[in-house]
């Protein structure tokens, strides 16, 4: 009989406790059911109001529980039914395929849009060094070893004649111009990945990087232009270059944002700058890493298919304009929105 009266009290009590809560429990749990097996969207507007106050209601409930020492069933009871409510409420509702779509349309364009000043620092940087790379080959050829590594030249340098250098500029992949233009995407791939990455270095090394891949840009192009043959070797490159060389500026001012954001976190505090910097540098580069996987297909494929000059050239404006058009268009627009 005293055991009796020793378990009565919290049995009593656990009873009246659900007796008072059950109906938000129930209606809770009817929620979530139709959730899971459908989606949201078959909540009505009272519905979704009423939700997020359910699960604050039960967790409070949940709370009682524990301290209370109430039975275990119905402990663990309301602990599985916080969690599939919480991760309804916060967890990701979303597809994968639709969250790729949004990636698609929405967050990388975003991304390199909000990074329009830092990436024409870049291009201007990337401008710099191809110029002042081309006056010097054109003024002492012996610049060129000094600024283009022997590996990347490939045999492509002032000696070199005239005939050489057209008939790499048409030959199929196995030439030595489709062994130059593996490295070069190698090359870029690389200074892609350093560019943001020393971007925590305080800017200095990213910017050091774009401007020594316009050097040996401009070297390069200063030895075909040298034997006439300038506008062919800028053709050639276009039909991939406008994509690769766009995505490593890109990757350039992410690495710029990141880097920006430590130096200079105005009126946030250094580390919320720098999370906010690196959550859009990040998008952005995911987004290099697309680009440079489609300037590979372009010069794999595009180049051996396209011999004409007019067309390669065509090419590569048509993909620089694709890239310009999706993110000032579509990127600025989602921008503006969010503003708004």
């Amino acid at each position: 009989m005293s055991a009796f009266v020793d378990i009565a009290p919290p049995l009593l009590n656990a009873s009246r406790f659900r007796a008072a809560h059950e109906q938000d429990w129930t209606r809770l749990e009817s929620l979530l059911g139709r959730i899971e097996k459908r989606s949201v969207r078959v909540l009505s507007d009272d519905d979704l109001l009423a939700l997020p106050l359910l699960y604050r209601s039960t967790l409070s409930s949940l709370s009682v529980a524990r301290e209370t020492s109430l039975d275990r069933a119905l402990v663990a009871y309301l602990e599985q039914l916080c969690a599939r409510a919480y991760f309804q409420l916060y967890g990701v509702s979303d597809s994968a395929w639709r969250n790729l779509g949004r990636f698609f349309t929405r967050g990388w364009p975003t991304a390199v849009a909000a990074l329009w000043c830092e990436t024409l620092v870049m291009a201007f940087l990337t401008v710099a060094g191809a110029v002042a790379a081309y006056m010097l080959v054109r003024a002492d050829p012996t610049w060129f070893a000094s600024l283009v590594p022997p590996g990347m030249a490939g045999g492509r340098d002032p000696s070199a004649s005239v005939a050489a250098l057209r008939a790499t500029l048409y030959q199929s992949k196995d030439d030595g111009l489709g062994v130059f233009a593996s490295f070069l995407f190698g090359h870029n791939a690389q200074i892609a990945i350093f560019a943001f990455a020393l971007g925590f270095a305080f800017v200095v090394p990213t910017a050091l990087l774009i401007f020594y891949n316009g050097l040996m840009l401009g070297a390069m192009v200063a030895v075909f232009a040298a034997k006439g043959l300038g506008p062919n070797f800028l053709a050639w490159l276009a039909i991939h270059g406008t994509t690769e060389l766009f995505a490593v500026m890109i990757a350039g001012a992410a690495g710029m944002r990141i880097g920006t954001a430590i130096a200079f976190p105005g009126g946030q505090e250094r580390m919320e700058a720098v999370v906010a910097a690196g959550r859009t540098a990040a998008i952005a580069t995911a987004g290099v890493v697309l680009m440079l996987a489609i300037a590979a297909v372009l010069e794999g494929v595009g180049r051996q298919v396209v011999t004409g000059d007019g067309a390669r050239a065509g090419i590569g404006a048509a993909m620089l304009a694709a890239w310009l058009i999706y993110y000032c268009g579509m990127g600025r627009r989602h921008a503006h929105r969010s503003a708004d």
